[in-house]
């Protein structure tokens, strides 16, 4: 095959390895990093060794993304303040169609965030397994293990993560409609109508990465994340842009200042009232979706 006849074939398993990678990494650039190295092995790779392309490719990305999370777990330990996923906007299919709650729920930050508690050879069993329906054969081929081995890992994994999962609990419409009250409520300063939003026990985490300023632990009670959302709009909001995007399968309000990104934060419903919100806020995580925002 000529390279350009590799690179239109490969280009044809890009989304699926990208959405690999992601899930695996809960990093989009890195995602994308690693589907570009996948792509150099593509192309030096011997063709009579590479049988079903799409296999092939599946077993070069997992291996390429648990080198990286050994070095990336490292990294998370020092990491200033909590760590959250990358934001990836969903609502084009970047990463896969997103049909049902199970489907939102796969990709969604709060998943992304339990799978760090798994090992690395953990997290590539759950994800091929949840998000790509492998069999357990199919898993163990591509990790080089026994069958019966990935099955019992993969059990532990989902011990793991079943605690504290979230959810969603309203149809894409409401939970769209209820954001947009949210921002509406934000842009006018109206303290009363966000604290009719907000659970009692609401949680708003914040990932400044050490960058910008953010909250170094979670802010939880509803008085509490009031307070924080009133200083926010008192130094910040009434000079931002605030919009709507689905991100990572969920509602979320995206922030410009000057037309640039400046923050996504990611919201979670229970009974109609905003239980958790994660607001990404680290310059370094939010060149991706500017650039999918850019050309929507």
């Amino acid at each position: 095959m000529t390279t350009a006849a590799l690179a239109e074939e490969f280009e044809s398993h890009r989304p699926r390895m990208f959405s690999l990678a992601y899930r695996m990494l809960g990093s989009a650039q890195e995602a994308e990093d690693t589907v570009q190295d996948a792509y150099l092995r593509w192309l030096g790779a011997d063709r009579a060794s590479v049988g079903r392309p799409a296999a092939w490719l599946a077993k070069v990305v997992t291996n390429l993304c648990l080198n990286r999370l050994t070095s990336a777990r490292a990294r998370r330990e020092e990491y200033a303040g909590p760590w959250l996923p990358e934001p990836v906007v969903t609502s084009g299919g970047a990463l896969g169609p997103l049909e049902s709650a199970e489907q939102r729920d796969a990709v969604s930050m709060a998943l992304l965030i339990l799978l760090e508690r798994l090992t690395p050879v953990e997290r590539a069993v759950f994800v091929l397994r949840e998000a790509f329906a492998y069999s357990h054969r199919e898993i163990a081929g591509v990790l080089g293990i026994g069958e019966a081995n990935c099955r019992q890992l993969y059990r532990r994994a989902v011990r793991a993560v079943t605690d504290g999962r979230t959810r969603f609990d309203a149809a894409a419409r409401r939970r769209e409609s209820l954001v947009e009250s949210f921002v509406a409520a934000a842009r006018e300063g109206d303290l009363a109508g966000l604290e009719k939003m907000l659970a009692a026990d609401v949680t708003w985490w914040s990932d400044g990465g050490g960058k910008v300023t953010a909250a170094r632990r979670p802010i939880r009670g509803r008085e509490k994340v009031l307070r924080f959302l009133a200083g926010g709009m008192e130094n910040f909001a009434y000079a931002m842009d605030l919009s709507y995007a689905e991100v990572n399968g969920a509602p979320a309000v995206v922030a410009r200042m000057a037309g640039a990104v400046v923050g996504v934060a990611a919201f979670v419903f229970r009974d109609g009232l905003v239980s958790e919100v994660r607001a990404v806020v680290n310059p370094d995580k939010l060149g991706f979706v500017a650039g999918q925002l850019s050309h929507s």
